[in-house]
């Protein structure tokens, strides 16, 4: 088998560029998906709910797009056309997704509406944001692997950071943030609009600067024999049980990470209200400031994230990196619930921020030094399931645990932080593939 060579820091960037702007749409949404339905009105202990149908998304799509992909094999690449289709959909999406509550339909129907949108634009983030991971596998060596997917999850947070901003941006520019009762605030809908186009430039750019592998390189650089080319791919169950030790062993660590986080997505929202805002009238200006300010947390976040993911390469030990990273930001998410002034929570949020990037780089760094090139995209497909299955439990059980915890939404901020201190006891379990 032949070894990848190596790449330049230019071509890594380009190959994971498109992540930009995909990461803009996806930040937009988990934003304000909780605020657009509280302002349609839906009930704090039914959010959670509202959550399930991404995820669900993401488990169906994800391991299909990799399925496939790995058969497909045009003068457009090999993972790029579903990167070109799942860009376009998006884009058309979060130009209605935000409109729900301006078409003069019943608060019912407003709501089916923004759940089928909401459906149809995760399906389509989704098929955008698998490409990008898969072909830093295909073509980025063992030595580099780690490199890469930490200036992916920098271009990742890049995006974050714009798309948790925009809100908040064009609130202080003079669009409107308040609305009628069941209207998403202009300063919503402009943020998708504008999020949209970025997202279409962004992936047309790495489009046109990255070139995939050719079936025969491919299988020379992954050591596929002719013999197996020819052979019917074996089918994603059979590629399930017969996954290696690390997919397992890093999901674990994956399903309290991601529990944490769709708890942050959630009810941060209605926590920075109670907390700093004092108010729960999903009507009111202050729910409103608040949903901006939660921006701006965010985007510090984001913040944090870049900053830690060119921290996280100068580690030795990568187990040391992840564990590390979890407990900052599980300690992150706790004092959340100590702080009521609405600068302090800064330095809550670069903390959580340590423990995304750490999300974003190290699960794939480590997976994919433990996979054969020939089912490379269909196992991180399978994988996305230890991103997508966390979320949707969590979700079943979100409004369970806020009745637990006394209803008050700050308090499932605590819940995401102890979910990912358990995260990072988890770690230890990994068994690291030595590098040739």
């Amino acid at each position: 088998m032949l070894k990848k060579p190596e790449l330049s820091f230019w071509q890594m960037w380009n190959l994971s560029f498109g992540f930009f702007g995909v990461q803009i749409a996806y930040a937009l949404q988990s934003a304000n998906i909780s605020r657009i339905f509280a302002t349609l009105g839906a009930d704090p202990h039914d959010l959670s709910f509202f959550w399930i149908l991404p995820p669900l998304m993401g488990m169906l799509v994800q391991p299909l797009v990799g399925k496939w992909s790995d058969k497909t094999w045009c003068s457009w690449g090999r993972r790029k056309p579903y990167l070109y289709v799942g860009a376009l959909v998006a884009v058309a999406v979060m130009a209605f997704l935000p409109n729900a509550g301006s078409l003069g339909l019943t608060v019912k129907m407003a709501m089916i509406f923004g759940l089928v949108m909401l459906m149809l634009l995760d399906t389509s983030i989704n098929m955008a944001m698998q490409p990008f991971k898969m072909m830093v596998g295909d073509m980025v060596n063992e030595r580099q692997k780690a490199k890469a997917y930490s200036i992916q999850s920098l271009l990742c947070n890049a995006g974050s950071l714009v798309g948790y901003l925009f809100p908040y941006i064009f609130t202080w520019i003079g669009i409107q943030s308040v609305a009628p009762k069941g209207v998403v605030p202009d300063s919503v809908i402009y943020s998708f609009y504008v999020g949209a186009a970025i997202l279409i430039l962004c992936v047309l750019y790495t489009g046109m600067t990255v070139k995939e592998m050719n079936p025969e390189e491919y299988a020379a650089f992954h050591g596929i024999k002719p013999a197996e080319k020819k052979e019917e791919k074996p089918g994603l169950v059979h590629l399930l049980i017969h996954a290696p030790k690390q997919f397992w062993q890093i999901g674990l660590v994956q399903f309290f990470s991601w529990v944490g986080f769709l708890y942050m997505w959630t009810y941060t929202n209605g926590a920075i209200a109670e907390t700093i805002w004092q108010t729960t009238d999903t009507a009111s200006k202050a729910y409103q400031t608040a949903g901006d300010w939660v921006g701006v947390l965010f985007a510090v976040q984001a913040i944090g994230s870049v900053l830690w993911a060119i921290v996280l390469p100068m580690f030795k030990r990568e187990k040391i990196a992840y564990a590390a990273s979890l407990v900052i930001g599980g300690l992150g998410f706790i004092s959340t619930y100590f702080i009521h002034d609405q600068y302090l929570l800064f330095i809550s949020f670069l903390l959580i921020g340590c423990g995304w990037a750490a999300m974003l780089a190290m699960p794939f760094a480590l997976l994919t030094n433990s996979l054969s090139g020939s089912s490379m995209g269909a196992y991180l497909g399978l994988f996305n399931c230890t991103i997508c299955l966390p979320q949707i439990i969590a979700a079943l059980l979100g409004g369970l645990l806020l009745k637990l915890v006394g209803g008050t939404q700050a308090m499932m901020l605590v819940v995401a932080g102890v979910s990912l201190l358990l995260g990072a006891v988890s770690v230890v379990g990994i068994q690291i593939k030595k590098q040739a």
